[in-house]
């Protein structure tokens, strides 16, 4: 593969996105999904750019075949696969014209597509899954890269759910907000939008080359974690997401990484999983939430974790220094002075209870003690660093990854930064505790002799309430 293709892909997409207002994303992730051989679904009300989208993504593949067709619950077969040939028919042989129609086409458009009875879904789930067509008693070839589809909504039923299944990749696409509303009404009239140039497009050398690329896209255990918790989130939301849709996607994933120049896959792709998983826009935000907030965050060394210790060590330190100990003599009597004896005998009532209390003293701990909580601080304060190190390098990670991204939108990058910056910010706040704690076993009151009683290392999960 080229290495110019980078490059070359984001020409392309700075091409198709002129003259779209807000569709910056949508353009961006029906390339990608027809880079990787998947087929798009476009889930919004008419008059937002569905159809135009679609003949931008036709441009960028240069001179191959295209069809477009709106379904209606009166469509026939003959109007998306071809007329029956009548030679054919003399001879007994049930045969579709199949030249200018849905099975000869390299990309596609189908609009409002749950509108076609059950026997043309039907028909499509081959044609969209295995890329062949049943003609009369053979099985062709289709050369299809991609078909856009575009609905208002989804239906519930059997045979809308196997075909809804078939589009990996689930855009809702609204209208413009208000702040775009004012860009979108001072576009130039007429068409101001013209096809990208031959060097610019797709030919199937690119796709092939492309393709061998993905191939070879590792897989780390820093993506293979979070996927794995990403499917349990899942299931919890009862979030049906089948096996063969999670291969498509970690497909999908792959021709990403390697359209960028990348080997392997990063922790950031995982942030195009909310279309691919989620059939709704509302579903698909919450996906995009919870990834933002757990990517490059692994549960051993998360602040949660680590915080949960130094609140331990801090209840620990308290308890230390509130304690008292029974002061006694060498001869072994309590230790009294003329004050606290005047003070006891005066509350008849309360006397023992005085004498007790005045017989106490603040625990004092030997060196052996003090040296032993400051090793656990210090332990602490090496993992608060190494985890300080860890999310500096995610952040220049991330950083490095936003440059080169082609696919995702900005928003989305901004939110892992922001959660990542906070994460440092918590991590600095717990090394500052940890120090201020240390200075605090340091300050414990001593003995006067080292009784070399060293404490039990502190159990911080026994510790937490």
């Amino acid at each position: 593969m080229s290495k110019k293709l980078p490059e070359r892909l984001q020409a392309l997409l700075q091409n198709l996105e002129q003259g779209l207002v807000e569709r910056r994303q949508s353009v961006r992730l029906c390339l990608l999904a027809a880079l990787a051989g998947e087929h798009s679904l476009l889930i919004g009300p008419p008059g937002t750019a569905k159809s135009a989208l679609a003949r931008r993504l036709h441009s960028a593949f240069g001179p191959v075949a295209y069809f477009e067709r709106l379904l209606t619950r009166f469509t026939v077969p003959e109007e998306l696969f071809g007329p029956l040939s009548l030679r054919a028919l003399e001879e007994d042989r049930y045969e579709r014209h199949t030249a200018g129609f849905l099975p000869n086409a390299s990309i596609a458009f189908i609009d409002e597509v749950f509108k076609a009875n059950s026997a043309i879904l039907n028909a499509l789930l081959t044609l969209l899954n295995e890329r062949e067509f049943d003609n009369g008693a053979t099985r062709m070839a289709c050369p299809l890269i991609s078909v856009l589809g575009a609905t208002n909504h989804v239906p519930e039923d059997e045979v809308a759910d196997a075909f809804f299944d078939r589009f990996l990749l689930r855009l809702p696409v609204e209208p413009v907000s208000a702040q775009g509303f004012a860009r979108l009404l001072q576009l130039p009239q007429g068409p101001a939008w013209h096809a990208p140039e031959a060097s610019l497009q797709l030919d199937a050398q690119t796709l092939q080359q492309l393709a061998a690329s993905a191939a070879s896209v590792a897989l780390p255990d820093s993506v293979l974690q979070p996927l794995g918790e990403l499917r349990l989130h899942c299931q919890s939301l009862a979030l049906v997401v089948s096996d063969r849709r999670w291969v498509k996607a970690l497909g999908l994933l792959r021709v990403a990484a390697a359209s960028e120049g990348r080997s392997a896959l990063a922790p950031w792709d995982l942030l195009l999983l909310p279309w691919l998983c989620a059939p709704d826009a509302p579903r698909q935000a919450a996906l995009a939430d919870w990834l933002v907030t757990r990517l490059g965050v692994h549960q051993g060394f998360a602040p949660t974790r680590l915080t949960r210790l130094v609140e331990a060590f801090a209840r620990q330190l308290d308890t230390e220094l509130q304690a008292n100990d029974l002061d006694y003599d060498a001869s072994g009597r309590l230790n009294f002075t003329a004050q606290d004896l005047a003070g006891a005998i005066g509350d008849a009532k309360g006397g023992a209870a005085a004498l007790r209390m005045h017989a106490q003293r603040r625990r004092r701990y030997g060196q052996t003690h003090i040296d032993a909580r400051v090793r656990q601080i210090d332990e602490l304060l090496l993992r608060i660093e190494g985890y300080a190190h860890e999310v500096a390098a995610l952040a220049a990670d991330l950083q490095a990854y936003t440059q080169g991204s082609l696919w995702l939108d900005a928003t989305l990058l901004q939110g892992a930064a922001a959660n990542l910056g906070a994460t440092a910010t918590a991590v600095a706040q717990l090394a500052e505790r940890s120090q201020a704690l240390r200075l605090g076993f340091l300050a414990l009151p001593r003995l006067e002799q080292d009784n070399g009683i060293a404490p039990e290392p502190l159990d911080a999960e026994e510790a937490t309430p």
